[in-house]
């Protein structure tokens, strides 16, 4: 007996066959806490990235069309766009391509109220230029301008859906593009 009452005060006043019990139920806590914080962190990441005119845009699409070339001629396209809105910027690539053609596009821009700036880049043809225009709510005409090279472009985005218009005056003259989510 006083063997049993030496070890329980060495314990606390706790029999040790309960110490990996409250390890575990300690360890689990923190566990479910950690995933707690976590989780919260990713929703406040996500409703950031939602926010802001680019919002609607948020995720990745795909989908195709076509492009007109200088002759006239047309050749279908699949594409795919990637765009990462926070708050009044975003980073996006576009990139879409034919049995013959291939273009990958990519931007950063940023909102002021309605006006839309920014930078653009064309990596197979290693062109880069301005962007300038207008809109907001995922919808947005915007005109891209390089040394020799123009393009309007005009983005409709509404629900899962989207629709890219293309229209330039070079070699390459313009594209219409569904994409889904």
């Amino acid at each position: 007996m006083e063997h049993l009452q030496a070890y329980r005060a060495a314990g606390g006043g706790k029999h040790r066959a309960n110490k990996p019990t409250e390890t575990r139920a300690r360890s689990r806590r923190l566990l479910i806490a950690a995933a707690v914080l976590f989780g919260t962190g990713i929703a406040h990441t996500e409703s950031k990235a939602q926010s802001g005119p680019f919002g609607p845009m948020a995720g990745t699409w795909s989908g195709g069309g076509t492009v007109s070339l200088e002759d006239g001629s047309t050749e279908r396209i699949r594409c795919r766009a990637k765009y990462a809105p926070i708050g009044p910027t975003m980073e996006m690539t576009l990139t879409c391509a034919s049995d013959a053609y291939k273009f990958i596009l990519s931007a950063n821009v940023q909102s002021a109220g309605n006006a839309i700036s920014g930078s653009w880049s064309e990596s197979s043809r290693n062109i880069s230029g301005s962007l300038q225009g207008r809109g907001g709510g995922g919808n947005f005409e915007v005109v891209a301008s390089a040394a020799g090279f123009n393009a309007n472009i005009a983005l409709r985005t509404s629900g899962n859906k989207q629709t890219v218009t293309m229209r330039a005056d070079s070699q390459f003259r313009g594209a219409s593009i569904s994409m889904t989510r």
